[in-house]
Order: structure tokens, then sequence, then C-alpha cells
């Protein structure tokens, strides 16, 4: 059995991560901003679990980020499961379909 269409399939998903990377700190949607305004305003998604999730809802994009304790552990247990807390929106001309 010829191994060779298998090597380069392997080699060819693996260069495949080698692109040019980008800068992650800048939103490239339609209401291009940096990444740093979008802290000013985030609320706190509660998952099933009962962990809180530092979250904003952009319009089309959304981000998110575990919320952790001075330690860099979770901080799980304080807020109802399943609940978002606080503002979980920035202005955006955006409209959100939800």
């Amino acid at each position: 059995m010829n191994k060779l269409p298998l090597i380069l399939v392997m080699a060819t998903i693996g260069l495949a991560g080698c692109g040019q990377k980008t800068n992650q700190t800048v939103d490239r949607g339609f209401d291009t901003k940096s990444l740093k305004n979008l802290t000013r305003t985030p609320g706190i998604w509660v998952d099933g679990d009962g962990c809180e999730h530092w979250a904003i809802d952009d319009g089309v994009e959304g981000y998110q980020s575990n919320r952790l304790d001075r330690n860099g552990k979770p901080i799980c247990g304080l807020l109802p499961p399943f609940t978002i807390n606080g503002p979980d929106r920035v202005s955006s001309p955006v409209p959100d379909a939800i």
C-alpha cells in the first residue's frame, strides 16, 4: 500500500495552520473597532453549571470569556444558571435578530 497520498494530505493539513497571524484585538465586522471598547460594558452570562462568563453581544459578533477570581479559578455558584446579568450589548448599528 502506498502511503504517499496519506503523507501529502497530512502535510497539507499541517501547513494550513501556518498562515499569517492576524491581530485578534480588533473587531473586523461591520463596525470595526478595538475590542478594548467592548470591555467597558460586559454582562455576566451564567452557564448550566453555574459558572460565570463575561459576555458581550455586538450584533453579529459575540464575545465571551470566563470570569475568574484573583487566583485564576472560575467563579461559580453565585448566580442562577442560564441567566444574563447586566448589560450584554454595546452600541452597534447591526440589529440583533433575537
